[in-house]
């Protein structure tokens, strides 16, 4: 006699049997074809994301451009700084007309001319104003004679080249320089106060009967007359006679 255990046994050999036979047939699968079913990792752009460190937060940040702000589209009126630029002083005037000149000048003016026509240098001591105000004139000792002076700056010994070019200062126009101030004076020639390249054509003849057209470049080159010139205060003291600049 077949016990139940043995006939359960049985009856589930079969079963399985019968499933086996009407069951399709599967293909076998390579390893190649099995699908990766692991999970996909989280993407590390999410909200989620694993915060930086302080230290990598500092690097991105200062590897991002700083893109500056637009200027506004209404520009309200500013005050722009201006640099402050000092104008020009105006040329002085030439003053042809030696009446216009004080008396006292035009007085000490012709005195000077007197005394050159006389063709002896010493008739101009008189005329320097002897003492603490003496006429400034290019002395190559401070103890030096002023007259003695003149004659060694001359084209000769006995000054008569001076002389000669007193003369032809003194037929020039004049400028009053540094007009209300203790150094005012009016002086010869005009070209002691204008600019060389302002000259008129005219202007050039004058300047050319004193000095010579060699003269003349190189006065163009340093910009400024430099020769000779004289120069009487308002109150007609003979205040220097000059050479240079």
């Amino acid at each position: 006699m077949i016990s139940s255990r043995v006939r359960l046994f049985r009856l589930t050999s079969a079963l399985t049997l019968m499933l086996a036979s009407t069951a399709p047939t599967l293909p076998a699968l390579a390893l190649s074809d099995i699908k990766d079913i692991t999970p996909p990792a989280a993407d590390t752009s999410s909200d989620e994301a694993e915060p930086l460190a302080s230290d990598e937060e500092d690097v991105i940040e200062d590897s991002i451009p700083v893109i500056p702000d637009p200027d506004p589209l209404i520009k309200r009126n500013e005050p722009e700084a201006v640099e402050s630029v000092e104008p020009p002083e105006p040329a002085a005037e030439v003053i042809y007309d030696i009446e216009k000149a004080p008396e006292p000048v035009r007085r000490m003016r012709q005195l000077i001319i007197d005394a050159a026509t006389t063709g002896d240098i010493s008739k101009l001591r008189p005329l320097m104003n002897p003492g603490p105000d003496q006429t400034v004139v290019p002395l190559q000792t401070p103890d030096q004679d002023p007259i003695e002076a003149l004659k060694a700056i001359s084209g000769d010994s006995d000054g008569i080249e001076v002389l000669a070019i007193l003369l032809d200062i003194f037929s020039t126009g004049f400028v009053q320089l540094d007009k209300g101030t203790a150094d005012e004076a009016y002086v010869w020639p005009y070209f002691a106060g204008k600019s060389l390249a302002l000259l008129t054509p005219q202007e050039k003849v004058e300047l050319l009967r004193i000095v010579t057209a060699g003269d003349v470049a190189e006065m163009q080159e340093y910009g400024n007359y430099n020769f000779f010139r004289v120069g009487i205060t308002p109150d007609g003291r003979w205040k220097f006679l000059s050479v240079g600049d």
